[in-house]
């Protein structure tokens, strides 16, 4: 008896000899299913279950000949089982193996797609801890905008991973079906209990209705999904690339020993592992496309997405899992530098509380239009002439004439702007607090 697939690597699944080797155990389901209702001999059965097996080299050889994969295997088979060899296959399409036995392999890859992303939100998860109360500038359209942490980055990658995870839990639901339905999907030639019985053995639910095959939009979600995956892999690469840039200098990727960065500069520290990502993440964005328009094919079937799948079904679960370890190290063993992000801070030397000074002047009544127009004149003062602005701020008789020192001085408080920092978290890792489900802004209550 053909043994299941055993877990090893991503690239295992996608082997010749793991391909035959899924083809086989449907063969030896459908024949198992056919004894159990009377349809061939239980005894033919048993002999195909035990004798049944294969070559790859063989199978090459045949196709060669007959320039058909499916037939080319089934003739391999045959030359192995004997004369009950003409129970197998029997009343099938070559799209009954073919997609039910593709739902198997990408079942399989989705689990181990699954655990490497557990490891990524690990990850993340124990570095938005550590870096909780690492304060940063945050930016907007790549300039100076207000403060945040660089614990709250890292959050918000948790939870757009986690969605992530949620989408692929969903899209492998969605592929987990087979159909052994014949060749336009009318069980002509076969039992539905042939495909019950095979599908529950492989851990599949039947397609409620086929033609020859699965319908494609079903892979046009599971491609999606990995590509979204991807992209969301991507948009962490493409930040930490941006924040190990010279100017800015706050985080960077290890810089292993004996690691060389250039072969004419050896200054450099180059962010590789992040721009390889963003490379990548694009291979895995075409393949979705290529899978979207696998789901327009003439009539009950033609073969064009058969050339297209080939290639994405192991390209892109390869490349996602591959992503997601890759990330999952960079994350890990990523450099942060607090004190550099606490002198980028201050480099506009106050500038980033003029949001701050705009509230508090329209709370005391000012029209928000005045309001703006003042703090921006100083705003832009403060930045032509490199002036702190607290002080341009402290100095200004139309402003103090709305505001009291003390309460300007307090409206430049870091800590005050970040103090929603703990619920924000509550809300990301703490899944099991409580929340009041009329409180609109989600605050959790204790």
């Amino acid at each position: 008896m053909i043994k299941r697939y055993t877990r090893e690597t991503m690239g295992r699944i996608w082997t010749e000899e793991n391909k035959f080797r899924t083809w086989l155990l449907v063969e030896i389901l459908v024949c198992e299913a056919l004894a159990k209702i009377g349809q061939i001999p239980k005894k033919a059965a048993r002999n195909i279950h035990k004798n049944a097996q294969f070559s790859v080299e063989r199978i090459n050889a045949i196709e060669a000949e007959t320039k058909h994969d499916v037939i080319a295997f089934l003739t391999n088979v045959e030359e192995a089982v004997g004369p009950d060899a003409r129970y197998i296959h029997l009343g099938l399409t070559s799209s009954d193996i073919l997609d039910t036995a593709m739902a198997v392999r990408l079942r399989e890859a989705s689990r181990l797609v699954l655990k490497e992303c557990d490891r990524l939100l690990l990850a993340l998860k124990r570095k938005a801890v550590t870096h909780k109360d690492t304060i940063m500038i945050g930016r907007s359209h790549g300039i100076h905008a207000e403060p945040i942490t660089f614990g709250l980055k890292l959050a918000l990658w948790y939870d757009e991973m986690r969605r992530n995870r949620k989408r692929m839990e969903q899209a492998m639901e969605t592929i987990s079906v087979g159909k052994i339905s014949g060749a336009v999907g009318t069980y002509a030639n076969i039992s539905p209990k042939v495909e019950a019985y095979v599908c529950r053995k492989l851990g599949l639910k039947p397609a409620p209705i086929s033609n020859q095959i699965i319908q494609r939009d079903r892979y046009a979600e599971y491609f999606a999904a990995l590509a979204i995956m991807a992209s969301t892999i991507e948009k962490m690469a493409i930040e930490i690339r941006h924040l190990q840039r010279t100017e800015v200098s706050e985080a960077e990727e290890a810089f292993s020993k004996g690691q060389k960065g250039s072969s004419a500069m050896p200054h450099k520290r180059n962010p590789i592992g992040c721009e390889n990502l963003s490379g990548l993440a694009r291979l895995v964005r075409s393949n979705a496309a290529a899978a979207m328009n696998n789901i327009p094919l003439w009539h009950e079937r033609d073969i064009s997405h058969s050339s297209v799948e080939r290639v994405i079904a192991p390209d892109s679960t390869i490349l996602v899992d591959y992503m997601l370890g890759r990330m999952t190290q960079i994350v890990r063993n990523l450099v942060v530098y607090p004190k550099r992000m606490q002198q980028n801070l201050e480099l506009t030397k106050g500038l980033i509380f003029s949001g701050q000074i705009l509230l508090a002047l329209a709370k005391q009544g000012v029209s928000r239009e005045r309001a703006y127009n003042m703090v921006q004149k100083l705003a832009m003062q403060a930045w032509k002439n490199n002036k702190d602005f607290k002080e341009l701020v402290l100095n200004d008789v139309d402003i103090r004439n709305c505001l009291k020192p003390d309460e300007i001085k307090m409206l430049f408080d870091v800590k005050a702007q970040l103090r929603h920092v703990n619920t924000i978290f509550a809300r990301v890792f703490d899944e099991n607090r409580k929340t009041d489900n009329k409180n609109k802004g989600g605050m959790y209550l204790d």
